[in-house]
């Protein structure tokens, strides 16, 4: 299966990176192709530098590695050619409070995930994945041997969910569900799960019992 990432900023350029050094090909893809370029050429030759276009039309797996507003402006543009596509939504809706931290852009009990699969066409796979860890621990949490961290991910596609599980053992975690769409509150910012909340990137047996 072809995966690709949108964006190359923190989120996604660790991803692609962590994806690549598990033995992945991937596309990588944004709005600036140079920059796009640049970081394929630094990832070395499992990635391959697309157009956002490229991307989607390619991808049997497309995480959107972008900003939560800018996920619901991708959704709403590219539409039923997201059928039969697993899309990967790592967002979480937060903007910063100007005070150091961040506050949330949806009602406290409105998950990121629930908002994005009501936009997606019904074709579409979604799976809630990669956006639990803060940016850095993508890179410094991963493959830890021999007590594996947690890599928590939600979807009600259960064959959707095994690729993507696929991908986060790829990218150095130990795949937990944690059920359907309605549990992603769980695994964004602020949630119980998120490595905020928790102070922490739990092991793959602590994020089982926390589930």
């Amino acid at each position: 299966m072809t995966t690709a990432i949108i964006g190359t900023g923190a989120i996604g350029a660790r991803l692609a990176a962590s994806l690549t050094q598990g033995g992945e090909s991937v596309l990588v893809a944004g709005r600036d192709l140079a920059r796009t370029r640049e970081l394929a050429d630094q990832l070395g030759e499992r990635a391959t530098a697309a157009t956002v276009d490229q991307a989607v039309d390619m991808a049997d797996v497309l995480v959107l590695a972008v900003p939560f507003d800018a996920v619901k402006e991708l959704v709403d543009e590219w539409g039923e050619r997201l059928n039969g596509t697993i899309v990967v939504d790592p967002s979480n809706p937060i903007v910063p409070d100007g005070k150091g931290g961040f506050t949330k852009t949806l009602p406290e009990e409105q998950s990121s995930g629930s908002v994005v699969a009501a936009l997606l066409p019904p074709g579409a796979r979604l799976v809630k994945a990669f956006g639990t860890l803060l940016a850095p621990s993508l890179e410094s949490e991963a493959r830890r041997e021999p007590n594996r961290r947690a890599g928590f991910f939600a979807t009600d596609d259960l064959r959707a969910g095994d690729e993507v599980a696929r991908l986060i053992r790829a990218a150095g975690f130990d795949p937990v569900p944690v059920g359907g769409i309605d549990q992603s509150l769980r695994i964004e910012v602020f949630g119980d799960l998120h490595e905020a909340t928790l102070g922490r990137v739990p092991s793959v047996e602590e994020g089982r019992e926390l589930v």
